[in-house]
């Protein structure tokens, strides 16, 4: 049976609110403590590094850095749990997981720090899922996707040397890849099934042409 209606559930709130807390708490921690937790984030090729796949989404190196990061991630987490519920938890923890490991792998040496993967992640994974489910709804949503949020598409490339590109394009691959894996779970495009009737049928010929003379419907 294929999936038609999107429920409304608490964690559509709680976790992007849950995230934006914690991020905040911490960059919180950083400035009124005098902590520098950059050194958290990942170092591609370093064992020490390995840790940054865990920490580095929430170290941030400025309250620009955060704000830039903190509506895009509300957003695109909500649009993951509104639409995608039953399959939202793999995607993301597996996704995090998956883009900062491909991070570490192919990433300049340098600390990488920041939510933008995930946000990299969570849109490409929704754009794309819209396109390959065939879904009305969801490429509507795929539409406003990149009506927001698709000039983000140049990040992926080494434009600036202080932006992670390696994390966004990490980012934007493994959503990629998981749209396209995860494509028959979750919503599905509805089916819809006609009823058969006969009298109706009896109204046209094999080739589908309606038979005028019919003479059920001739009054004399």
């Amino acid at each position: 049976m294929s999936e038609t209606n999107f429920k409304f559930k608490p964690n559509v709130i709680a976790v992007p609110l849950g995230a934006l807390v914690l991020i905040w708490f911490i960059y919180f921690l950083e400035i009124n403590f005098g902590f520098n937790l950059n050194k958290y984030g990942i170092y591609p090729k370093s064992v020490v590094g390995l840790r940054g796949i865990l920490f580095s989404p929430f170290i941030h190196s400025n309250a620009k850095h955060l704000i830039n990061n903190s509506v895009p991630l509300f957003v695109m987490l909500g649009c993951l749990y509104y639409f995608y519920q039953k399959i939202a938890n793999k995607v993301l923890i597996v996704g995090v997981l998956l883009t900062g490991i491909l991070t570490w792998v192919f990433g300049r040496p340098s600390y990488h720090i920041g939510a933008s993967g995930i946000i990299y992640l969570l849109v490409s994974f929704i754009f794309f899922s819209g396109v390959f489910r065939k879904y009305y709804r969801l490429i509507a949503l795929s539409l406003i996707i990149v009506f927001l949020y698709g000039s983000m598409v140049w990040y992926i490339f080494p434009t600036e040397e202080r932006i992670s590109w390696e994390g966004h394009l990490s980012g934007f691959l493994v959503g990629l890849v998981f749209a396209f894996i995860f494509r028959k779970k979750g919503p599905q495009p509805e089916i819809f099934v006609f009823s058969e009737n006969e009298e109706f049928e009896k109204q046209f010929d094999e080739s589908g042409n309606f038979i005028e003379n019919n003479e059920e419907n001739i009054e004399e």
